[in-house]
């Protein structure tokens, strides 16, 4: 069973007919994505590809019936389109936007307060229930339906160990890229919950990186409250403090966010963490084989 999205959800997305929105617009149809409308401010009235283009996210969900959006509005606009988009209803926002000032994302935090919807990003590939939907940027063929949970703060990262969990035949349940930004919407234990309660999905891959303190916090939510396999890879162990390597979040400062502390952290939660990546699909088939 996958988590938050599926065969179902109806998105739209936002910012349509720039040249990201549309491309990736196109790529999610072919994946089999039910796109049910666009959102372009001014050219309402028109569409794409046989795709209804708006004016404005609420007139997506009354007119068709949309609960998930896809958002590739420029930085500039986009913490406007995610508020646009929960003050309209829409269930699931996932941000893949780059670049948000980060003051902008903390207006953005304290709408959300109010509201249900679960933001996924910004800065990120977003959401992929393999054999159901895909909702974002990431490849399609990489992925095989399965009861593999992977949560990553990495694009690429997600794609180098989706790629190996496939091949060692471990098929996912649904993949979560939650965005490298300081300020993202949902965090590594907000999907934990939801992984914990799905019972097709048997084991998780967290991929981790240099910054801020979320792994440590999962690691204390997993020792207390998980009871299922739990792998994890942590980028960025040789990134020198100050710089920032990536991530705008992707940053070690005021003695915090250390590649050693994160794997300390989640080795004393017994979580079985993967030093060398070519490694991880091997050990994930011995894990679960052992489970």
């Amino acid at each position: 069973m996958s988590i938050l999205v599926d065969e179902n959800s109806r998105v739209v997305v936002q910012g349509i007919t720039g040249k990201e929105g549309s491309f990736h617009a196109g790529q999610m149809i072919e994946y089999g994505t039910r796109i049910a409308a666009g959102v372009t401010p001014g050219k309402g009235g028109t569409s794409l590809e046989e795709i209804p283009v708006f004016n404005t996210v609420r007139e997506a969900v009354e007119k068709e019936g949309a609960n998930v959006s896809c958002i590739f509005v420029p930085p500039p606009f986009a913490a406007d389109a995610i508020i646009e988009a929960a003050a309209a209803g829409i269930e699931v926002i996932v941000c893949i936007t780059e670049g948000i000032p980060v003051l902008d994302m903390v207006k953005v935090a304290s709408f959300l307060k109010e509201k249900k919807s679960v933001l996924i990003g910004p800065n990120c590939p977003g959401i992929i229930s393999p054999g159901k939907t895909k909702v974002g940027i990431m490849p399609g063929p990489i992925h095989r339906s399965g009861t593999m949970g992977v949560i990553s703060r990495s694009g690429t990262l997600t794609y180098e160990v989706v790629d190996q969990l496939t091949k060692a035949g471990l098929g996912q349940s649904t993949c979560i890229g939650v965005g490298g930004d300081p300020i993202i919407g949902t965090s590594f234990i907000d999907h934990l919950k939801r992984f914990k309660e799905d019972p097709e999905t048997e084991g998780v891959v967290l991929i981790g990186e240099i910054g801020g303190t979320a792994e440590e916090e999962a690691a204390d939510y997993i020792e207390k409250e998980f009871g299922k396999p739990v792998l994890a890879f942590i980028a960025g162990r040789t990134a020198p403090p100050g710089r920032r390597m990536g991530h705008a979040g992707a940053i070690i400062s005021g003695g915090q966010g250390k590649a050693e502390d994160k794997i300390r952290a989640l080795q004393d939660a017994e979580i079985t963490v993967v030093v060398n990546l070519a490694d991880l699909g091997s050990t994930a088939a011995e894990v679960m084989n052992a489970a």
